[in-house]
């Protein structure tokens, strides 16, 4: 009698170019979410017009990370990247119009529909893809692309502008996302069967659920806001912080952002390799809270005083933590999810770090009427020590 043996199941395809791809995407939507700002002093946009782009920006993508991961198991995870890069080429093309409230809104509606569903829709590939003890690397080299997006950006666009005009830095970028979309569709028939299949059935109310019901992901929901909180008080703020009031020139307040930029590369590369070989994920995220609030509430009290060298040794730190945290708390998020619906809860948790880029804004501003920027930083620091504190509380 010869024993029955069971079909080999067919084999997943290579991780490296979708990798390589969804790398691309976000430092492609990078690139277009900090153009207006890199470009603003030579298109005439104020700050409040900066503010009027970000804020819808970050309204619109708010809403659309909860339908990323829905989108992407109904079409296919690549077919997303494609409309996100079209997405991407749309709010540059309203960009060019000027720096008007009209063109900057309808920029910013465009880049959200962009950033919102590229997370959700890498997540639910590369968590397909990726072996579960390699995905804080796999996570954290993925979300590196927010990072060369922005350096690229800041080193290009002011040079285009110089050379040319300000409106070919996004004629550029409009081209980048569109060549984007070759890559993407060509990629598509191989991966998108692995996504698309997996939430044909899949609602937004469902994906809600997911994370409403589930303890562990709705902790890391809530936590995610303070995190973006903290992470938007260092990218956003911290040049005027440190203008305003630690006393710096605008030319030394701009090295130090740089410097914790490069903090948040180094963090989004080494707590991935930290996260796979030596400490859980899941203790990693709620560590690094603990450390982004212990920076924060150091330079919020002790920056005016410090020499420079160690100012910078502190916003390197800052942006090692709160930069550098997002790949493993993706990676945490993709193993507490159902493996059929990692896109699904990832746009669902994301939905709590967009209400902490909407909301740090506005806690620093209100604080700053009061008592300071300093201030500012304090409470950010203590809300995210709370939310460390409720990840590694949390045993699942």
């Amino acid at each position: 009698m010869v024993a029955e043996t069971l079909p080999t199941p067919p084999a997943l395809p290579a991780l490296r170019p979708a990798l390589v791809a969804m790398t691309a995407l976000q430092a492609v939507v990078a690139l277009g979410l900090f153009a207006p700002g890199v470009l603003a002093p030579r298109m005439g946009i104020d700050p409040a017009g900066l503010g009027l782009f970000t804020t819808a920006g970050f309204l619109v993508g708010m809403a659309a990370s909860l339908g990323g991961g829905v989108m992407a198991g109904r079409l296919g995870a690549f077919r997303v990247a494609s409309l996100c890069a079209l997405a991407v080429a749309a709010a540059m093309l309203f960009a060019m119009l000027g720096g008007n409230a009209a063109a900057l809104l309808a920029a910013g509606v465009a880049i959200g529909l962009a950033c919102g569903p590229e997370t959700p829709a890498s997540s639910a590939i590369l968590g397909r893809l990726a072996r579960e003890a390699d995905r804080p690397l796999v996570f954290s080299l993925r979300q590196t692309g927010n990072q060369l997006g922005a350096m690229a950006g800041s080193v290009t666009l002011p040079a285009i502008a110089m050379a040319f005009d300000p409106r070919a830095g996004y004629a550029a970028i409009a081209l980048v996302a569109l060549g984007g979309i070759l890559l993407f569709e060509r990629l598509r028939p191989v991966y998108d069967p692995l996504t698309r299949s997996a939430g044909a059935a899949f609602g937004l109310g469902a994906a809600w659920r997911l994370v409403r019901d589930d303890r562990a992901l709705r902790r890391m929901a809530l936590a995610s806001a303070p995190y973006a909180a903290t992470q938007i008080a260092l990218n956003g703020f911290f040049v005027v912080f440190a203008v305003a009031e630690l006393g710096l020139g605008h030319v030394a307040a701009g090295l130090a952002l740089a410097v914790g930029q490069g903090g948040g590369l180094a963090g989004r590369l080494g707590w991935g390799v930290v996260a796979t070989r030596w400490v859980a994920p899941r203790r990693l995220v709620g560590l690094l809270g603990l450390g982004m609030a212990a920076a924060a509430a150091f330079i919020g009290l002790a920056g005016a005083s410090l020499p420079f060298p160690l100012l910078l040794v502190a916003t390197f730190l800052l942006g090692l933590t709160a930069s550098g945290w997002n790949g493993v708390f993706l990676a945490e998020v993709a193993r507490l999810s159902p493996r059929d619906r990692i896109g699904e809860a990832t746009g669902a948790v994301l939905v709590g770090s967009y209400v902490g880029l909407i909301g740090g804004p506005m806690l620093l501003i209100a604080a700053s009427a009061f008592g300071g920027l300093a201030t500012g930083y304090l409470l950010i620091a203590a809300l995210a020590a709370l939310a460390g504190l409720s990840l590694l509380g949390e045993n699942r």
